[in-house]
């Protein structure tokens, strides 16, 4: 069983000879960044050095999967909001948005997939695709629906429809949801085999959860529908609230953080529904931790039946190669 066919099947639940060892979240690291001289800003624009940097996380560290690009911003940018490029350590962000005054003038750019960085993205899947062959799976990351509806009305102006004016509040939904059905395909047929989705503006730190279950789930469910390749929700914070919920989202698994204290317990509450990818820590344990906490922490996501093995949220630049490395170590050493 090589790398991608163990990913896909433990994605769909079915049975492997070991739990994959993956990020479906952020995976540069500055480390790699500096071994590649592929380093960010000019990563996130020049579709080769994407690509290069990309590698370097199976190549540098084990990860059995390669995963592209590295922010959330790239939809969005596309649609019309002004983006920051960031820095060597610093994801790229939206500082303004297109439609903070209404929805009245939404217009879908004419021709989406030839805007902004998105052309970039689809041709690193194809570098990215004809390096990895059959054998190692490709991830292709990009923002939610609803993460990038507050992107286009600003964070501020998404929160106050999502109360006062909820017609307002599901028609950009439905207008981002197009959208991202759109670029997701278009990720799919560049050779993408899962498609990674965070939507972090979904949490319940954010959000209520009773606004998840009315109005974001039936607008995630038709984005999984319409999407044809295994699909990935990560929502960030404390999902239990809503996990039951993204359960019932039509994606074919779930990533989760540490904040979920409860992993089994989760397990068992998504059980038939979906797989759940996580969830060591990325600041506490990947980013700040020893080898050792590493391990432990990896060894005891297994023990609690994690489906993938991963990071619970992006892996933070500053991450050293080290803990990664230790991440797929504890799980070599817990099947041998």
């Amino acid at each position: 069983m090589n790398m991608k066919e163990r990913f896909i099947k433990a994605l769909k639940g079915e049975e492997v000879d070991k739990v994959p060892v993956v990020s479906v979240t952020q995976t540069a690291i500055v480390e790699l960044m500096d071994k590649t001289g592929a380093a960010w800003p000019e990563a996130h624009s020049d579709a080769q050095k994407m690509a290069d940097l990309a590698m370097a996380s199976h190549t540098e560290c084990g990860l059995e999967g390669v995963r592209a690009p590295y922010c959330l911003t790239v939809l969005a940018e596309a649609m019309g909001c002004t983006v920051n490029m960031g820095t060597k350590n610093r994801q790229p962000s939206v500082t303004d948005h297109p439609y903070p005054k209404g929805v009245e003038n939404l217009q879908m750019p004419e021709n989406l997939l030839a805007q902004g960085r998105i052309p970039v993205v689809l041709e690193t899947m194809k570098i990215l695709r004809a390096k990895l062959g059959d054998e190692v799976p490709l991830i292709a990351g990009m923002e939610g629906p609803v993460t990038l509806a507050s992107d286009l009305a600003s964070v501020k102006k998404f929160m106050k429809w999502s109360i006062k004016d909820q017609e307002a509040f599901q028609t950009i939904l439905d207008f981002s949801c197009d959208a991202c059905i759109q670029y997701a395909n278009a990720l799919v047929e560049a050779g993408a085999d899962v498609i990674s989705v965070p939507d972090p503006v979904a949490s319940p730190d954010l959000l209520a959860p009773e606004t998840f279950g009315t109005i974001l789930k039936p607008v995630l469910q038709r984005f999984a529908d319409g999407v044809n390749a295994p699909m990935i929700l990560h929502v960030c914070g404390d999902v239990s609230p809503i996990l039951e919920m993204m359960a019932d989202c039509h994606f074919t698994s779930i990533s989760i953080e540490e904040k979920v204290k409860d992993l089994k317990g989760a397990k068992a509450k998504v059980a038939g529904k979906v797989t759940i990818c996580g969830n060591v820590s990325s600041p506490f344990t990947l980013l700040s931790g020893d080898e050792a906490k590493v391990k432990a922490d990896s060894k005891r996501a297994l023990e609690d039946g994690v489906d993938v093995l991963a990071p619970g949220c992006g892996i933070a630049p500053d991450t050293p190669c080290s803990n990664i490395r230790a991440m797929v170590a504890a799980r070599d050493e817990f099947f041998a």
